[in-house]
């Protein structure tokens, strides 16, 4: 039986999924004003193909930089490790030549990936790893 103040196990997910992205979204805010106030001009935000999707792109002194946020107001630097696994590098590698590719006017680039960890308890607001993974042949 429910009451007009039960939630269904359901809608309870669907909430905390709703939370989940909100904040996610709030931290790549954080994460752009961050960007921008460092001199960094913003190429796209959430560049999706269907098999990956790359959270920012910016731009700064000739270097194109491919973004991962993770905000984590609850998370460690073993969050953060598992977040950002192996896969997930490779991913967002993938994900990164596809741009390259549908963007030819960024070809003569240097490119960098960077993390940028928005909210993690005993770090600065927005921790930002330069050249926290490459490619490896």
């Amino acid at each position: 039986m429910t009451t007009p103040f039960s939630i269904s196990p359901e809608d309870f997910s669907l909430q905390k999924k709703k939370s989940t992205k909100a904040i996610g979204s709030d931290g790549e805010d954080k994460a752009v004003a961050f960007l921008v106030s460092g001199g960094y001009e913003i190429v796209s935000r959430n560049w999706r193909t269907k098999r990956g999707e790359i959270d920012i792109i910016a731009k700064k002194d000739g270097v194109l930089v491919f973004v991962e946020v993770k905000t984590l107001p609850s998370g460690n630097l073993e969050t953060l490790s598992h977040e950002l696994d192996l896969r997930k590098q490779k991913r967002i590698i993938e994900t990164a030549k596809f741009f390259l590719l549908s963007n030819r006017k960024y070809n003569d680039s240097k490119i960098r990936f960077d993390v940028l960890v928005v909210d993690m308890p005993g770090f600065a607001p927005v921790y930002h790893i330069q050249d926290a993974f490459a490619e490896f042949v």
